[in-house]
């Protein structure tokens, strides 16, 4: 398939990892994954998938100092995380990071995958600001 999008699952935990691979490779993805932080840099700038689905807590190098590096950085996929942490502040920290969402874990896969739909679906254009004045007043 010349189309098909690659998602990079970024997590500590293999049998999550192998959940979400499952659910994902179901649905035509290509599924790609690295088991912390470093790992996850390394892939993105090896195999530049089209999405990365990251986890916040995890040995070596967790989800933030990731969202961290890739701030304000052109060509990076976007970011949903997943995380057992019930704090809002750390969601309006990853907001301000730049995740487009953040999913707490434990979640359907149907969430999921609303969220990956979201994610890779092409932006809508917005209208012109001359499309936008009532040339009639």
């Amino acid at each position: 398939m010349a189309d098909q999008k690659t998602i990079l699952i970024v997590d500590d935990d293999r049998e999550l990892v192998d959940g979400l691979r499952a659910v994902l490779e179901r649905q035509g993805f290509r599924v790609i994954q690295a088991h912390d932080g470093h790992q996850a840099k390394q892939t993105v700038y090896n195999q530049r998938p089209d999405l990365m689905i990251l986890d916040m807590m995890m040995p070596r190098m967790g989800g933030y100092p990731v969202l961290e590096h890739f701030k304000g950085k052109t060509d990076v996929p976007p970011i949903i995380m997943i995380t057992a942490n019930e704090g809002s502040r750390h969601k309006a920290y990853a907001e301000y990071l730049g995740v487009i969402d953040y999913i707490r874990k434990p979640f359907a896969a149907e969430r999921l995958l609303d969220a990956v739909q979201k994610a890779l679906r092409p932006p809508t254009p917005k209208p012109a600001p001359e499309d936008e004045i009532d040339g009639g007043a």
